[in-house]
């Protein structure tokens, strides 16, 4: 199996500036996932969230996450267990409107550096997707503009911990999906692996790099892309040894954004009605996507066609 591919950004800057965009254009079409070092955001402040939201897990959710083993009697389990993850917890938002200041027991200071890792996180999504549009050939902002709607893209955190499991070859920390939104941004314990991906009908370990961030496609940047960048099923192992810490930040299009495949990226000579992929309000994908999550996607882009056919979402206004 080839190398994951691995994304030195400073070297955007200078002479390996179109070397480096060749391995985003091919981790981009084969592979839907990569590893970026050197992206910007200090070494410094991710040793502190990291420090931070592991002392949360240890005093505020390792306890309750016991008890709720206890309770689900999942420590003697026997069979495969296929309606839960191994997983303990919680949501932040950031954008359009951050609910931080609302979360239960986390510390000021974690509040804060959660903020500004937001912040730093949302900058790099937003350079990462227009080095998306370089590479396809789309104008500087298309993607930004496509994820806009009317109040702005979606932008939150899913802070979770994978403490060990007794039974991971019965229990998944996280269940194979596809993610349903835009481009997902994931700070990763660097010490216990467990993220794969599908590759060529494989699993393929996500390796654990310090001070990495890890990058992966949703549905919609296949969709607008006309299936060039597609999005790629993964999992999550759980381990025996060791408490996994996975901080995976969600920037998405708003609620009332409406997706649909670039038009520079439709063949032109491809009848309209025949594109592969849907026009839809992305609020209406998240409601389908609820319910369908662990299954694959090309039927959740089959039930958006359906609905598509019977309701004229109108033109887009591309300025």
């Amino acid at each position: 199996m080839e190398n994951f591919p691995v994304i030195n950004l400073e070297k955007l800057n200078g002479e390996e500036r179109g070397a480096t965009m060749e391995i985003i254009k091919d981790a981009c079409e084969n592979w839907g996932f990569f590893e970026l070092i050197n992206h910007g955001i200090s070494h410094e402040l991710m040793d502190t969230v990291e420090r931070l939201t592991k002392e949360h897990y240890r005093k505020c959710m390792e306890q309750r996450f016991k008890e709720l083993v206890a309770a689900k009697g999942l420590e003697g389990v026997q069979t495969e267990v296929n309606d839960l993850d191994w997983e303990s917890t919680f949501f932040l938002r950031h954008l359009p409107h951050s609910n931080i200041s609302e979360i239960p027991d986390l510390q000021d200071e974690h509040r804060k550096v959660m903020k500004e890792f937001a912040l730093r996180l949302e900058k790099l999504a937003e350079e990462l997707l227009d080095l998306l549009c370089e590479n396809l050939g789309l104008e500087k902002g298309y993607l930004k503009k496509a994820f806009h709607g009317t109040k702005g893209p979606n932008f939150g955190t899913k802070v979770s911990n994978y403490p060990p499991c007794p039974k991971p070859d019965l229990i998944k920390g996280l269940r194979a999906h596809t993610d349903a939104g835009g481009i997902i941004l994931l700070f990763q314990d660097d010490k216990v692996s467990g993220l794969q991906l599908l590759k060529d009908d494989q699993w393929i370990d996500v390796p654990p790099m310090r001070h990495s961030i890890v990058i992966n496609l949703g549905d919609q940047i296949e969709v607008i892309t006309n299936g060039k960048y597609k999005s790629v099923m993964h999992r999550v192992i759980a381990q025996t040894d060791g408490n996994r810490m996975s901080i995976a930040s969600f920037y998405n299009p708003g609620g009332d954004a409406v997706i649909y495949p670039a038009p520079t990226l439709v063949e032109k000579e491809a009848d309209e009605n025949n594109n592969l992929y849907p026009k839809f309000v992305f609020e209406d994908y998240m409601k389908l996507y609820a319910g369908l999550k662990f299954q694959a996607k090309e039927p959740r882009f089959e039930a958006m066609k359906a609905i598509e056919s019977n309701v004229n979402v109108g033109p887009i206004a591309t300025a």
